[in-house]
């Protein structure tokens, strides 16, 4: 069964006037992981979708969305796969790919229906594309592997990066996942912007009581968002993105805009955060 909330773009002079049930309205993402369904989220900023899709009893098809105005989702887009499950079957233009816990399976533009089968519990991204590049798992040891932080500014962690120039080529799908230490906490700090791509995180591998605070708005105009497991967050352009957890955790973060470079960003200094 496939459903589709379609959410659109608010400019940053509207979000700050948000109480938090407006923010969380326009910017939170909840319930995407259901047993037997296809649930997706059409995003205004930069026409980016983000889902979840279990086959718990039987495979689920991705082929046609209304919201993208094609007979076939792929027709005029990639996607990208991230399985956050068991072993999962995927299949794309007809060749099965079996897709470990961590791993991430892109399908080019023109790739057709895909399949999802097996015990797999996906998260999936699509953006649009002007290009069609090979369909291509690629495997946790294939990911480029970029260490930061340290227990002292408890922010340990390491970025995995599966959809990079480095990596695997996209049209303009960059994904990956930042795992952290036991004991460190926060993301993506100090902040940054980059106002030619949004971003869209998905949290996970969070405890039963345990949440992440993610931080969002512009630099001067800061708000929160109170993170579940397996929770996502839509990230507009004009926005930081950041977090703190009561805990390690696991997010996966994805972009979509104007190019693929993953170091184009504008860096925000602490003191003029507010």
């Amino acid at each position: 069964m496939l459903n589709v909330e379609t959410r659109y773009a608010i400019d940053p002079e509207t979000a700050k006037s948000l109480d938090t049930s407006g923010i969380r309205k326009n910017f939170h993402v909840s319930g995407l992981f259901e047993d037997d369904r296809i649930n997706l989220v059409y995003s205004h900023y930069d026409r980016l979708i983000l889902g979840g899709i279990v086959p718990a009893n039987g495979d689920l098809v991705l082929d046609e969305v209304k919201e993208a105005g094609t007979s076939s989702l792929l027709d005029r887009r990639e996607l990208g796969i991230l399985n956050i499950g068991d072993k999962g079957k995927v299949t794309v233009g007809g060749e099965i790919y079996e897709i470990d816990r961590g791993e991430v399976l892109y399908a080019g533009m023109g790739s057709g229906p895909v399949t999802f089968g097996g015990a797999g519990r996906y998260y999936v991204l699509s953006a649009p594309a002007h290009h069609s590049y090979p369909t291509r798992l690629i495997r946790l040891q294939d990911a480029r592997r970029v260490e930061l932080g340290s227990a002292e500014t408890s922010n340990k962690r390491v970025i995995l990066q599966f959809l990079h120039p480095e990596v695997a080529d996209s049209c303009q799908l960059l994904m990956g996942y930042t795992e952290f230490a036991p004991g460190s906490v926060w993301n993506t700090m100090p902040a940054h912007v980059h106002d030619r791509r949004m971003e869209a995180y998905l949290y996970f591998k969070l405890g039963v009581d345990q949440r992440v605070f993610h931080f969002m708005g512009k630099p001067e105009e800061t708000r929160h968002l109170v993170m579940a497991n397996e929770e996502a967050v839509l990230s507009p352009p004009w926005s930081i993105h950041c977090g703190a957890g009561t805990g390690a955790y696991t997010f996966c973060w994805a972009m979509a805009g104007d190019n693929v470079d993953f170091t184009d960003m504008d860096m925000v200094a602490m003191e003029d955060l507010r």
